[in-house]
């Protein structure tokens, strides 16, 4: 069958948005042309990535040097703030926790995306009026100079190949009543109608600011904003779902076509059944998953924890399954935003080799990440103590992350004819199966856009692969977003696969898509 994307060529970024057709802020005209844009190499593919923790949002678990002239308790950004020579402490700090060094090793190690806790307060060198009325009133001049070291973040990551996710970790009034959210007060952000009509002002203020600098830099690498981190809405479950919808139509209304992300709040199905409902596209649901902090979680033991990941049948790998599908039909997809190599102790307990218990944990993990998520972020990169559970670099340098977790190298360029045949064998195969599982059930079908999709996305499989190739990446990248990706695709073939048999194409295109991704990975071992 013709390779319909044959003549497709990488295209500069446009600057304004992440959307290959974007043009400029309201106008609803989209220009269709070829594709993937450099933008649509960061934001669609599968996110291998890692937490920036305690770069900017401080926990004293992580880096304690900050917090030695804290005001008591000593547990928050806003307790540092009223200490001894904040400005200085804080400054020092963003000027050394993340280092040329640290992005040299991050890319060398195939980790492709991360993900900046920032506050509120952060924001406050671009726009003042973010601490208007907030418990960080009248600390201008403490946090204004966040705001160069976050834009210096993005530009720093581009350098690196990296995509950057912002996830806005602490809220005026505070989402959540741990310290990470910027304060050791109470939390009062759902109860006060002011603090979350703000909070979604500071967002649009964010976003205003980071895509005006990514425009004027010529950076394709912002991925994302996530809303809010970890909301514990309680009794205003509610009054977070429409939050949501108001945040993320504010986002959009300053760039139409920017990927947002929201916490599941852990109510991973409620929230996937949220995003269908809204017809939102391109909304990423943020899961975190830990397995150390409750009595079940303490009570299991390493080998059950990752025997449980990879059981289909159990609860969490069963829920990644149904989530990732529900999502994946309405344009999103599922992310693990946080997870760790961290277990108890107690989960330790009789496991002889620690190491190779904590690994076979780390592998259940990334198997089950990678056949239903459109991407990860381990927490956190790095702490001032070693730990092998909890940071990235001692977590790989103790052996207990397995360092082959990404292929490396590309596709070949140009075409193949070996490869051809390949594509062709496997997409007999699919249409075999297609007509004979359909035959049980007589109706009226269009099983040639079945093969149709089947070649889409074997070509795109290779075409994204290749692209990711010719800007220089070591590691051989895949679509990770397929759902959003295969809308995206849509929009350009409307006219060729407009019918209500659509829905042979889109099976199609997924098993063409993961038979090529397979097929790469099968031809790149050897």
């Amino acid at each position: 069958m013709k390779n319909i994307y044959s003549g497709a060529k990488r295209r500069v970024r446009d600057t304004f948005g992440t959307h290959p057709t974007a043009t400029v802020p309201g106008n609803a005209a989209r220009i269709h042309e070829e594709f993937p844009s450099e933008g649509d190499l960061y934001c669609y593919r599968k996110q291998r990535g890692v937490n920036l923790g305690s770069w900017f949002v401080l926990e004293r678990w992580i880096t304690e040097t900050p917090f030695k002239a804290a005001a008591a308790p000593a547990q928050s950004d806003l307790d540092v703030a009223k200490g001894e020579n904040a400005k200085g402490i804080l400054e020092r700090h963003w000027d050394t926790w993340i280092t040329e060094d640290d992005w040299n090793w991050l890319s060398a190690t195939g980790i492709n995306t991360v993900r900046i806790p920032i506050g509120y307060y952060h924001i406050c060198g671009a726009d003042p009026s973010v601490l208007h009325s907030t418990d960080f009133a009248g600390l201008d001049d403490i946090f204004a100079g966040a705001w160069s070291r976050i834009t210096n973040a993005l530009s720093t990551a581009y350098k690196h190949k990296i995509g950057v996710l912002f996830d806005l970790h602490a809220a005026p009034g505070k989402q959540n009543a741990d310290s990470h959210s910027g304060t050791s007060l109470e939390p009062k952000f759902f109860s006060s109608a002011k603090l979350m009509s703000h909070t979604i002002d500071i967002l649009a203020t964010f976003t205003k600011h980071i895509t005006a600098y990514g425009r004027e830099n010529q950076l394709p690498n912002l991925i994302g904003i996530e809303l809010l981190n970890e909301p514990q809405p309680g009794s205003h479950n509610q009054a977070l779902k429409k939050w949501y919808l108001d945040a993320i139509r504010a986002v959009r209304k300053v760039n139409p076509y920017l990927p947002v992300y929201i916490s599941d709040s852990w109510m991973t199905d409620q929230y996937a059944d949220f995003i269908k409902s809204s017809g939102t596209e391109f909304t990423v649901l943020d899961h975190h998953l830990y397995r150390c902090f409750t009595h079940d979680d303490i009570s299991t033991p390493a080998a059950e924890h990752a025997r449980r990941l990879r059981d289909p049948n159990d609860g969490t790998a069963s829920l990644f399954s149904r989530t990732s599908g529900k999502l994946r039909e309405s344009c999103a997809a599922l992310v693990v935003g946080e997870w760790s190599a961290a277990l108890n102790p107690a989960s330790l307990h009789g496991a002889g080799d620690e190491v190779q218990a904590k690994r076979a944990y780390v592998e259940a993990q990334l198997q089950l990440f990678d056949q239903h998520c459109a991407g990860w972020f381990f927490w956190t990169y790095k702490k001032e103590s070693r730990d092998t559970g909890w940071s990235l670099r001692d977590v790989v340098e103790a052996g207990v992350f397995p360092t082959g977790f990404r292929s490396i190298k590309g596709t070949p360029a140009g075409e193949d004819s070996e490869r051809d045949a390949r594509k062709q064998a496997a997409q007999t195969s699919a249409s075999e199966q297609h007509k004979a599982y359909w035959s049980q059930y007589p109706g009226d079908y269009e099983h040639w856009r079945l093969e149709e999709g089947f070649s889409a996305g074997w070509d795109d499989a290779y075409l994204f692969a290749r692209q990711w190739a010719e800007l220089g990446s070591l590691f051989l990248e895949e679509v990770g977003f397929k759902g959003p990706w295969m809308n995206h695709r849509k929009e350009q073939l409307e006219s060729r696969i407009a019918s209500k048999h659509v829905w042979e194409w889109d099976h199609g295109f997924i098993q063409g898509y993961v038979a090529a991704t397979e097929d790469m990975t099968n031809v790149s071992s050897h």
